[in-house]
């Protein structure tokens, strides 16, 4: 680089320092009436250069202190003022579905000399909501002439019977469901016999009809049935072989209650403990 004779030379530049202490600029720089002067210079004049722009620190995050400056700083974030870590709240409890406030259809199956009507009966008296009670042999018991009478065994025409009186309370059931009314129905169906089973019932009422066992020891249904009379009470052989079918809902997975030592308030009791957990886990039948 020239420089014009006579002028003095710029001090020495140090990295990280400006311009000497008492140097001018105009003493580098001659202006025109100044001794040196060689006129403008011909093109453009750069500009003079700009000082660096210090960066500007971010702010701080959102909770954390500021990061202290200066010569403390060590570019470490402060974490947030610490505090012993709570215990996780226990879950809320399971929610039990309240049978005795709950629109159901209940299928009571039970031998005769179960308890069946009994139960259901009080059961549907002792309901907070609207509860009725249809029983199959009841409905049978409409046809006034030509009845199939159950001591005379089971043949076409008590098969033809049972079906219609099947077909009708699955009507009626369905009927007091659509109106808000809960019912139950009790029969005396097999595990073993298609036609006397579950799947006509199902068919009739719905999937939403929850099927309980009520089966008694022998001894219990032999004792109940010597009370009845007229053509609901069976002979004793009779009772004995529909009981020993009615041991094949063991295997069935459906609730079963033994209501040998139990009264019908105790039983009906223990019917809503097994509803209660039949609405929260419906059984797959």
């Amino acid at each position: 680089m020239q420089h014009a004779v006579g002028s003095p030379l710029p001090p020495p530049h140090q990295p990280g320092h400006g311009p000497a202490a008492g140097w001018s600029p105009a003493a580098h720089h001659p202006g025109p009436h100044q001794p040196g002067y060689l006129g403008a210079p011909s093109g453009p004049v750069p500009p003079a250069p700009q000082p660096p722009i210090p960066p500007v620190p971010p702010p701080p995050a959102p909770g954390h202190a500021p990061v202290p400056q200066g010569a403390d700083a060590t570019g470490h974030v402060p974490l947030p003022p610490g505090g012993p870590v709570p215990m996780p709240s226990a879950p809320p409890a399971p929610i039990v579905p309240d049978p005795t406030a709950t629109t159901l259809a209940v299928l009571l199956i039970g031998p005769a000399g179960a308890g069946k009507t009994s139960v259901a009966k009080f059961w549907a008296d002792h309901r907070r909501v609207p509860t009725a009670h249809v029983s199959l042999d009841d409905v049978r018991e409409w046809v006034r002439s030509g009845f199939a009478d159950p001591q005379s065994g089971w043949n076409d025409h008590s098969e033809a019977q049972y079906r219609l009186a099947r077909r009708t309370c699955g009507f009626a059931a369905r009927n007091f469901l659509a109106n808000g009314i809960s019912c139950i129905l009790d029969d005396a169906i097999f595990p073993d016999r298609p036609a006397v089973g579950l799947g006509g019932w199902k068919r009739h009422v719905g999937p939403g009809l929850l099927p309980v066992v009520l089966l008694p020891g022998l001894e219990v249904v032999l004792e109940r049935n010597a009370e009845r009379s007229g053509n609901r009470r069976l002979a004793d052989e009779e009772v004995a072989r529909i009981h020993g079918r009615m041991a094949g809902w063991y295997g069935s997975g459906l609730p079963i209650i033994d209501n040998s030592q139990l009264d019908v308030p105790t039983t009906a009791r223990v019917l809503d403990d097994v509803l209660a957990r039949a609405i929260a886990s419906p059984p797959k039948w």
